[in-house]
């Protein structure tokens, strides 16, 4: 039996007083609900959503009001519109993620994905600066993945990524982590990344990274510290990525 819908007038009414709604934008209102059916699980990536029409009928709210909403949703890359087809939750294929998240670029030819190695998949219990980057409460116990990563066979980075077993489960279960996880979070664990913050700094090889990456002990490296966050603004994963740097570069788009 489907399961019955409620008004988007229901639900604001429900979690808000009254003196609060009239402050926000009713499309703005309409736009935090569709999202919440994405981050919920309710709407999957590359499912296609009901029509405008539908919407605004299911929402009590007029279709220019949904188009509003569907417009912001659209330009923060959370829906694609396809024309003759509908609109659709977006997806993370490797160019998407590759433009969108990925900033390490080659110093001469056309910007590509990285290949990667899978080096370690274990799990514990979370240290100090994963308890402080996920903002736990307590600790709780932690995916660690070590993977490296190439460019033309060349390697350019050793990477660890700390998630949450608790939004992860399973995750050792899969015979191959592919190499873009932000496809594998959304389809197969309804977790999409919509944001990152990174930090970079300038550090030396150790033992480790000079092993992986075939360069010399105390060579500079470029460390990238980022944090990915999902559509409800929690942290998904943090990620550790140290770049050796002699025929990449990072580079950030700023207007």
């Amino acid at each position: 039996m489907a399961r019955r819908q409620q008004t988007l007038r229901q639900i604001e009414d429900r979690k808000k007083p009254s003196s609060i709604l009239g402050h926000e934008p009713l499309y703005k209102r309409a736009k935090r609900e569709l999202t919440r059916r994405i981050a919920s699980g309710e709407w999957r990536p590359n499912q296609m959503i009901p029509s405008e029409m539908e919407l605004a009928a299911e929402l009590e709210i007029s279709q220019g009001t949904v188009r509003k909403a569907l417009d912001e949703m659209t330009n923060d890359n959370l829906l694609v519109r396809l024309q003759g087809r509908g609109t659709f939750v977006s997806s993370f294929d490797d160019e998407k993620m590759l433009f969108q998240f990925f900033r390490i670029v080659p110093d001469e030819g056309s910007k590509t994905f990285p290949d990667s190695t899978q080096i370690a998949l274990t799990h514990g219990l979370s240290d100090k600066d994963e308890v402080c980057k996920f903002g736990l409460k307590n600790p709780e116990e932690m995916w660690r993945l070590e993977r490296g990563r190439s460019l033309v066979e060349a390697p350019i980075m050793l990477e660890r990524l700390s998630l949450r077993v608790s939004r992860f489960p399973g995750l050792d279960e899969i015979a191959e982590l592919p190499n873009n996880v932000y496809g594998l979070y959304a389809e197969r664990f309804g977790v999409t990344v919509v944001r990152a913050a990174e930090q970079l700094k300038a550090v030396s090889a150790g033992k480790t990274e000079a092993r992986h990456l075939n360069c010399k002990l105390g060579d500079p490296l470029l460390r990238v510290s980022r944090l990915a966050y999902d559509l409800d603004d929690q942290v998904v994963e943090w990620r550790v990525s140290l770049c050796l740097t002699n025929t990449v570069h990072y580079a950030a788009s700023i207007r």
